[in-house]
């Protein structure tokens, strides 16, 4: 029967597989445990990880009832922040930040933060990353920011301007046009999910279902990091969902062996699950548990 089935997937992979995200390129591998929290699904939105705190938040940003939602008044000369009300020691978590671009002004900066980061400061500035307890990604410039200090542009300028493949593109490729439009700022998306893993001190971002690689490495392991975002544009509004983790322990083997057959199966293709050679039981762990 496995051979079989590998026959069938074979023939499945010849099709031509759908437009990529303009981040596609960028993507780099994912491990298994990762591949697996984003596959796997979202926790209830109601749960307290997917909350902003109350009590750590500037006065100039206000919680929505269910606390999901934050909006920063229209405050003039004044960066604010908050951070969820859950953070997390170990593990890999995801996490998923709604902000409008068009809402999101000069230094909106979402990231991770510990218990000690300023949520307020007079002027405009980047609080997420603009201490040596919080690492943050300004959206709108690209850039990645701790300690106070601007460290690089993410997703690599190695990755968005390739030029070190520049004579082999040719002229009409790799133009004067193109090489200025791959140093501009990505517009990053409205819907951003932020990647902690806790257990090996990193921090990525997922931007179209593309992972974009680590962000910051050597986090603190054993200290409490929270979600948080900083802006200073009036009337910007975040929202935050907990979606799902995962311990250091190994995947389960038929977890992996799921995924293997759901990424050949294609998110539109999950109806072919039925025609496999599969027993009922198989069937139903592939269409529902992941």
């Amino acid at each position: 029967m496995g051979l079989i089935v590998s026959v069938w997937f074979n023939a499945r992979t010849t099709r031509k597989p759908p437009s990529p995200s303009a981040f596609f390129l960028l993507a780099v591998p994912t491990s298994s445990r990762l591949a697996l929290a984003l596959a796997a699904s979202p926790a209830s939105p109601v749960d307290r990880e997917s909350r902003w705190s109350s009590h750590c938040c500037s006065p100039h940003l206000v919680l929505s009832p269910c606390k999901r939602e934050v909006t920063r008044t229209p405050t003039e000369m004044s960066s604010d922040g908050v951070r969820a009300e859950v953070g997390v020691k170990s593990g890999l978590h995801l996490w998923e930040l709604l902000w409008s671009p068009g809402h999101r002004g000069s230094h909106a900066v979402i990231g991770v933060s510990a218990l000690d980061c300023p949520l307020q400061a007079s002027g405009y500035s980047v609080l997420v990353g603009g201490d040596s307890q919080s690492w943050g990604w300004e959206l709108v410039s690209n850039q990645l920011w701790h300690s106070g200090k601007m460290l690089e542009h993410y997703p690599g300028k190695e990755k968005r301007n390739p030029s070190k493949n520049a004579d082999s593109l040719g002229p009409e490729l790799f133009s004067s046009s193109n090489r200025k439009e791959s140093e501009a700022p990505l517009l990053i998306p409205e819907r951003i999910l932020l990647v902690l893993d806790a257990d090996a001190g990193t921090l990525g971002f997922v931007v179209d279902e593309n992972f974009l690689g680590v962000a910051f490495k050597d986090l603190p392991r054993g200290v409490e990091l929270f979600p948080a975002v900083s802006s200073v544009r009036g009337g910007a509004r975040i929202q935050l969902r907990y979606l799902n983790g995962s311990t250091c322990e190994p995947p389960p083997l038929m977890a992996l062996c799921g995924l293997s057959i759901r990424r050949v199966l294609g998110k539109q293709e999950q109806t072919h699950v039925e025609k496999l050679p599969l027993p009922p039981y198989l069937q139903h762990h592939l269409l529902h548990s992941y």
